[in-house]
């Protein structure tokens, strides 16, 4: 289905691998892991022909629907429904049935005639593809990854990131495509979509590669897995599930410390006694002859594996503020006639955390954009309080300037910064050398989360609005942030389905969305955050 073939890869003049062969074939479902930026998404493009290797060939047979990490494609002014039928094409013929069935009742006899030919056209298309019973299928597949009926005919403008990006996953699972890949498909979906998803990917006939750091997605579904080790610049493959994968990993990395450790003894054994053989001249070639062997045997070891880099991640120090530096009232936000909170009042005092919940839809990453200003609500106000300053991290990296690059990101957000300083905060996260030109368009969906938190370090917020924060995070860096959360001398207000972040964030108070209802925190509360 899909063959790559001695593909390098890289980004920039950065190598991340190099001789990369594999085939995914029918049935073979395969997990593409490795750590942030050792290449994932980069190969999962190329994979889908939306990008190409810097050397060797990718062939495909049969369709390939793909789902990026980024949700914002599409035309914005089409109908959600609309958007996951058009993965088969029946869009359009849904549009011709409706605009058909319009004219038809009208009273120019030539014209309820013509749409009546229409309509039949359109009906006998529609049942080409599938019927009616394709509509039903779309819809029991929205609403299994938690798509509300009403969501379905509200336009993608109006649609939250989490929303589109399950619009757009129902409409790759909707597809019929013979291969999928997947990049991250479980970001905002609820626990009980994240369980539809597990067992709807787990019998699918055809080839899947999925990136995901949900361990029971990869246990549950993954019978090969493909591991991109940044180290060696390398992808090993395992034609074997998650568990035994992790087993025989260990092992062959056990295995390579111990040819190594066999390899430099024997070598340094063959050294030594070439040394003590090079003084005699009647003995001096056979020295050589030892030398060359030795550097021989050094040369053809594998690298050993060296710990893969973590971001160091500490948020700011924050900025002298009042009692309560943000406070919100009466804030009211619909999208035409749909109405997505109402009549909700908050109070960010000092040091404060605070958690949002409600389920998707509810208007939580809506809240956010309108308490960091970057959208506005339609009643209501949000008054700043004396010293505030805000730091917002908004999940799908909206505040990032696609078009510039690491570094400009990092000079715009923070001014004062020398480019000697601004380069040595990319640094700690693991920005360094080229990669700080790199425009911010191109990283994957960890390396925009990093540049993201990097700006956050540098900003001196005393209130941290935080989106998701641990999204598209392997778990070395997901720990990083939930120390980072836990250390935080400033106030918090943080929404997420990670129930780790809120453990760490220790909150002291709860707002439920959509009826703006706020208590104490209580260990309760807990069980909402996965649901949430």
């Amino acid at each position: 289905m899909i063959t790559a073939q001695q593909v390098e890869v890289r980004a920039g003049a950065r190598l991340l691998m190099e001789d990369v062969s594999f085939r995914v074939g029918p049935g073979d479902r395969v997990g593409l892991v490795g750590r942030n930026g050792a290449g994932k998404t980069t190969l999962t493009k190329i994979l889908a022909g939306e990008g190409l290797p810097a050397s060797g060939a990718v062939s495909s047979t049969g369709s390939v629907g793909y789902l990026p990490q980024d949700p914002r494609i599409g035309d914005p002014e089409v109908l959600a429904r609309d958007r996951i039928l058009g993965a088969r094409g029946l869009d359009a013929v849904v549009a011709r049935l409706r605009d058909a069935e319009a004219k038809m009742g009208s009273d120019d006899p030539a014209v309820a005639d013509e749409a009546m030919r229409r309509w039949t056209n359109a009906d006998a298309e529609l049942h080409a593809n599938g019927g009616y019973a394709a509509e039903s299928e779309a819809a029991r597949i929205a609403a299994s990854l938690g798509i509300e009926e009403r969501l379905l005919h509200q336009p993608l403008r109006t649609l939250s990131g989490g929303q589109r990006r399950r619009v757009e996953l129902a409409r790759i699972l909707f597809s019929d495509a013979e291969v999928l890949l997947l990049d991250e498909p479980t970001n905002h979906l609820d626990a009980d979509s994240v369980v539809w998803l597990r067992e709807f990917l787990k019998t699918f006939s055809g080839g899947l590669v999925v990136i995901s750091h949900d361990v029971g997605l990869l246990e549950v579904v993954v019978n090969k897995v493909l591991h991109l080790d940044a180290n060696r610049g390398v992808v090993d493959v395992y034609n074997m599930g998650w568990k035994r994968y992790l087993d025989q990993r260990e092992t062959d990395e056990k295995r390579r410390r111990r040819e190594r450790a066999n390899t430099e003894k024997s070598a340094q054994v063959l050294l030594d006694q070439a040394n003590r053989m090079r003084a005699k001249a009647t003995k001096a070639k056979a020295a050589q002859s030892m030398l060359k062997r030795a550097e021989k045997m050094l040369g053809g070891l594998e690298e050993e594996r060296q710990a893969d880099r973590v971001a160091k991640i500490a948020f700011p120090a924050p900025a002298p503020c009042g009692k309560t530096p943000l406070t919100a009232s009466e804030l009211s936000k619909s999208y035409g006639s749909l109405e997505v909170f109402t009549d909700v009042d908050l109070a960010v005092d000092k040091g404060s955390r605070v958690v949002i919940l409600g389920l998707n839809g509810a208007g939580k990453t809506t809240l956010l954009r309108i308490l960091a200003g970057v959208a506005a609500a339609d009643t209501g106000a949000v008054n700043p309080g004396h010293g505030l300053k805000i730091g917002y991290y908004a999940q799908e990296h909206e505040t990032l300037d696609v078009a510039r690059s690491v570094l400009e990101n990092m000079h715009s957000s923070a001014p004062q910064l020398t480019d000697t300083e601004a380069r040595s905060v990319l640094g700690s996260f693991l920005f360094t050398g080229d990669d700080v030109h790199k425009p911010a368009g191109v990283l994957s969906g960890g390396e925009k989360t990093r540049l993201a938190l990097a700006i956050l370090v540098v900003s001196s917020a005393n209130v941290l609005l935080l989106d998701e924060p641990t999204n598209n995070l392997d778990p070395a860096s997901r720990e990083e942030v939930l120390a980072a959360i836990r250390s935080y001398a400033g106030a918090i207000v943080l929404v997420t389905h990670d129930e780790g972040a809120v453990h760490a964030l220790e909150p002291d108070r709860v707002l439920i969305l959509p009826d703006g209802v706020e208590d104490l925190w209580n260990p309760d509360y807990a069980d909402l955050v996965s649901l949430a």
